[in-house]
């Protein structure tokens, strides 16, 4: 396999020939990244969807709420998803250098600490306003992919996340992959996997089915599908350098989405019952 990936070399894509710069903006005096420029339209568009899908009938919550929501859903993304990072994928390097948590701008955040900080804003804010927090847990879900595709070209463009070395026609070489061998380019495939087609399953379930109706369907289906495509795509991108495979065989990404997982089949799988359940309710009100 080593003799075909030489062999491709000739004829891989060369990243920097891409003409691409993780740059956005350069004033001199401030750098606008492309990555920091995801999290914000992914914040605004996804704002705009969340209060698109609340038009359709019996939403959880009204327009003054999902207002409140961004502001909170914001902070658990950031802290969640950095502090998440700290302690999971380099704590050494923090502990070693604590003033590194706080310089975003140089990356480093787990989608999976996003997720339990945005899980937590929403049961905090729906306690406040006393809603259901699992019927916005499913709004918010049909959201999460546009951010998760936009962040996941933001990670091509800069360049990073690079895939394991391979000999397929489109392996891409990455300035600072050792070994300057051709990689998946496995950003792209979590676009399209974590992005693009869990955006459109999602949302055929929101306006197709009554899933909507059903307590924890969407955000259910969300963990699954995000699970596996994460999962899957694992086998393909190069483990984190400082973890690499961790002693059972799993990547610590392949690793976080087991909870995932077995959360979201657990949730789709009893789904139904709470829709009965909170029927039987009304009925008895």
């Amino acid at each position: 396999m080593m003799s075909g990936l030489f062999a491709d070399v000739a004829t891989a894509i060369d990243f920097t020939s891409l003409g691409l710069s993780p740059i956005a903006l350069d004033l001199g005096f401030l750098q606008l990244r492309w990555y920091s420029l995801a999290y914000i339209a992914g914040i605004l568009v996804g704002w705009w969807y969340l209060l698109r899908l609340l038009q359709a009938p019996g939403a959880p919550m009204a327009r003054r709420h999902a207002d409140d929501l961004v502001t909170w859903a914001t902070l658990g993304i950031i802290l969640g998803g950095r502090l998440a990072y700290v302690l999971f994928y380099d704590p050494a390097r923090f502990l070693q250098h604590p003033g590194d948590i706080v310089k975003l701008w140089e990356g480093g955040m787990s989608f999976h600490g996003g997720v339990i900080g945005v899980s937590l804003a929403i049961i905090l804010m729906a306690r406040r306003h006393k809603l259901d927090w699992l019927r916005i847990h499913d709004y918010v879900a049909c959201v999460v992919p546009i951010g998760l595709g936009l962040g996941r070209l933001a990670n091509f463009v800069n360049g990073e996340l690079w895939g394991r070395p391979t000999d397929a026609s489109w392996g891409v070489i990455f300035p600072g992959a050792p070994g300057d061998l051709p990689r998946h380019p496995s950003q792209l495939y979590e676009f399209v996997l974590e992005g693009v087609v869990l955006f459109v399953v999602l949302w055929f379930l929101f306006y197709k089915t009554d899933a909507r109706r059903k307590p924890g369907m969407l955000v259910g289906t969300f963990l699954l599908g995000y699970g596996l495509a994460r999962f899957f795509v694992e086998f393909f991108r190069e483990p984190d350098i400082q973890l690499g495979t961790l002693s059972w065989g799993l990547t610590m990404g392949q690793t976080l989405t087991l909870p995932m997982i077995a959360g979201g089949i657990y949730l789709i799988a009893t789904a139904g019952r709470r829709a009965s359940g909170k029927r039987a309710g009304l009925r008895a009100g």
